[in-house]
């Protein structure tokens, strides 16, 4: 059965915590609104198409290594936009991360993965506790701060089903963005 928790660094020294955890709005509702932890700045996107501009313009196409290496020296890429929580899910599920409709509509801020996987291996990782981010980017032309406590996502929990010929041993070794690594 898959459970919500708080992740430890959003709990005080009295067991208190002002992150809210996850919860559908209605009956019928099919994800779990997931909200804001920590005020957080998301920079306009024009910001970072001006840092790029001089380190992509001397070679046209980029590969996919090579965008890596100019992100990695920039340090431009998508906000991590904490939630404060994680989600202990059973070995067959995981859990679809999104932004709520109304999100990209209203502020023009998306979620650069377009969706979001978070594993059941992920929930308690050495790295982060298993704590679920949300990827954004800011299209508008002005930066956006999300404060604290702002419903931005929604998180759907799923089952899923491996392939009959499925030799899968390996083991998660760290958080975000670890097994490609």
């Amino acid at each position: 059965m898959a459970k919500f928790e708080i992740v430890s660094k959003y709990i005080d020294e009295n067991g208190n915590s002002t992150v809210k955890l996850p919860e559908r709005a209605t009956a019928c509702s099919a994800g779990y609104d997931l909200y804001v932890a920590e005020d957080t700045i998301i920079p306009t996107y024009k910001d970072y198409i001006e840092v790029l501009e001089d380190y992509t313009a001397k070679k046209i196409p980029y590969t996919y290594e090579d965008m890596k290496r100019v992100t990695t020296m920039t340090g431009i890429k998508p906000v991590l936009v904490p939630t404060g929580v994680k989600c202990k899910l059973d070995t067959d599920q995981y859990l679809e991360i999104s932004l709520r409709s109304s999100t990209p509509l209203n502020t023009w801020i998306v979620l650069a993965n377009s969706i979001g996987i978070i594993d059941s291996d992920y929930y308690n990782n050495p790295d982060n506790e298993g704590h679920i981010f949300l990827q954004v980017i800011n299209f508008s032309p002005v930066e956006i701060i999300l404060r604290a406590g702002t419903k931005i996502g929604q998180g759907i929990i799923k089952r899923y089903e491996t392939t009959e010929d499925d030799t899968a041993t390996g083991e998660r070794s760290g958080g975000f963005g670890s097994t490609s690594k």
